[in-house]
């Protein structure tokens, strides 16, 4: 059984089409990453699947419930974690998981309960007392992961979880999300951090201008173009050729080594592979 199937699912908005016949499946327990640039879908396809907005045709299951025919069952199996930072700020830490735990029929039991080990979990026991607005940016993202987590959700969407935070904090992240993950936790995850998706997801899938490219594993993706990259600057600009290893890659630098200004010999990256199936830069 998928955690997650899409089917043909399409968005438009007059004469926009924000997806445009998408389809892919989530493993129970596996972490499947949207990889793509601002305006590509990824927050279009969150919202459809955690029922905030409508899509235009197309079909959506968790755990075979589904999406758009039982709302009400597929929501309690979701936890989302939005680009916005949509904490009340003048409440305290306790209070905004209080809160969203009523909002999903928790008892005062189960909310103190499970929120005292969230806040362990997340390490901000500490900062329960204080006032959101108090909180660092890392902080307060942390702080919209376990809140999301409070319902048990089976399945976690994070929305671009670390867009805006520094490398040490958006690295702290990543650990608090694989921990998750462990856990047993499906995740969705959205990006347009290259090396967040190659370090993060399972399988990762790439999209641009509402379409699915293609999906795979990281590592098979970068597979597709070889094991080396050299990169050749010239003056008509940066040129790219991939290589299956290294002597071919450095046979071929070093016929070029008198014609370019520059010449680099590195390890193919997911960003490779993603400008090269999709001819676009993240």
């Amino acid at each position: 059984m998928d955690a997650v199937r899409v089917e043909n699912l399409v968005k438009r908005y007059g004469k926009i089409e924000a997806l445009r016949g998408i389809s892919f499946r989530i493993a129970p327990g596996e972490l499947f990453a949207f990889l793509g640039p601002n305006g590509a879908g990824k927050t279009t396809t969150i919202r459809i699947l955690c029922g905030l907005t409508r899509p235009t045709a197309g079909r959506a299951f968790f755990y075979e419930v589904d999406v758009f025919k039982r709302p009400v069952e597929a929501k309690k199996m979701a936890g989302l974690v939005p680009q916005t930072i949509n904490l009340d700020l003048e409440l305290t830490v306790a209070e905004n998981l209080f809160i969203h735990g009523l909002l999903f029929g928790l008892s005062r039991e189960e909310i103190s309960r499970r929120a005292r080990a969230l806040l362990d979990f997340a390490e901000l026991s500490d900062r329960k007392d204080h006032k959101v607005r108090t909180l660092s940016g890392g902080m307060r993202r942390r702080l919209l992961i376990i809140r999301a987590l409070l319902h048990e959700p089976r399945i976690l969407f994070l929305d671009e979880p670390t867009v805006g935070l520094d490398p040490h904090i958006r690295r702290r992240l990543w650990g608090l999300i694989k921990r998750i993950q462990q856990q047993g936790t499906t995740i969705f995850l959205t990006t347009h951090y290259i090396e967040e998706a190659e370090f993060l997801a399972d399988r990762v899938a790439f999209i641009d201008q509402g379409r699915l490219i293609i999906e795979g594993t990281p590592q098979a993706l970068m597979a597709r173009l070889g094991e080396f990259a050299v990169d050749v600057v010239r003056e008509s600009g940066l040129e790219t050729k991939y290589f299956p290893n290294r002597e071919e890659a450095e046979k071929f630098a070093l016929a070029l080594a008198e014609q370019a200004e520059t010449v680099t010999i590195r390890r193919v990256n997911l960003e490779d592979a993603f400008v090269y199936f999709t001819g676009r830069k993240v």
